[in-house]
């Protein structure tokens, strides 16, 4: 028997152990090929980043907004149609005829002149830092305006007796809300940014009074001194307010399945 030691040639061929890293390692490149496919295959030579159908939500909401205001003028359009034609066939009186038209008009759907005031509101500037000394340097919520900015205004001029109003370009009627989110304003289905513009028609004097007399405007404007919040008041001797033209029917809800006695 001989002694010499076994070469590797010699021994029998050992099996090969399966390693899961190199299955991992396929998986890896064979994902990351189809990526690379379905990104060129959707793309078909275009730019994704800038592609029309990757706009922003800010786009599409600005979108919507300028459909609203095209519906609502369609809408106006056809309701004075309606009401010329039921005008015509009604065979109402003169006395009613006025009655119908002063409700109208403290209604805030037709058409305003008069003196009046305009009240500007804009954001704070870029980098806006404290003007005071002692002031505590601004959190992001102190440079911007809010609801409750917009709402005093509006509340200080119908306590200052004035006889219509306009936020932006749309008349306030009873049922308006004046509501923010974020720093954007939604008024009657419509989205608008800051500078915002609030119009008054009344009597100028009892306006500015209103205003300066508002305990919530004069904090707002602790904030203009501080920060450089936007404040500007403007008067008008004269100022024109287009009737609201939306829709006045009053929507509440309604339970699906009423409860019969």
């Amino acid at each position: 028997m001989s002694n010499s030691a076994d070469t590797p040639a010699d021994r029998p061929a050992r099996p090969r152990r399966f390693r899961p890293v190199r299955l991992l390692t396929v998986g890896v490149f064979a994902l990351a090929g189809l990526i690379f496919w379905m990104s060129f295959h959707a793309a078909q030579g275009t730019n994704l980043r800038t592609d029309a159908s990757m706009l922003k939500l800010s786009d599409l909401i600005q979108e919507r907004s300028r459909k609203n205001h095209e519906l609502e003028r369609e809408a106006a359009a056809i309701r004075g149609q309606v009401d010329r034609f039921a005008q015509r066939d009604s065979g109402t009186s003169a006395a009613e005829e006025a009655r119908l038209k002063a409700l109208e008009e403290k209604a805030g759907t037709t058409r305003l002149r008069g003196p009046g005031v305009t009240v500007t509101l804009t954001d704070a500037p870029p980098g806006a830092t404290a003007r005071i000394p002692g002031v505590p340097e601004p959190q992001p919520n102190d440079l911007v305006i809010h609801q409750q900015d917009l709402q005093a205004v509006v509340n200080a001029l119908w306590q200052g007796g004035a006889e219509g109003i306009r936020v932006m370009d749309q008349r306030l009627i009873s049922t308006s809300a004046v509501r923010c989110v974020g720093n954007t304003l939604i008024l009657q289905g419509r989205v608008y940014s800051p500078p915002y513009k609030v119009t008054a028609v009344g009597n100028v004097n009892r306006l500015e009074q209103a205003l300066s007399d508002s305990p919530t405007i004069q904090n707002y404007m602790q904030y203009v001194n501080a920060y450089g919040l936007g404040w500007k008041v403007d008067t008008h001797r004269a100022v024109t307010l287009r009737g609201y033209s939306g829709t006045v029917d009053l929507r509440y809800a309604r339970p699906v399945n009423p409860v019969t006695p």
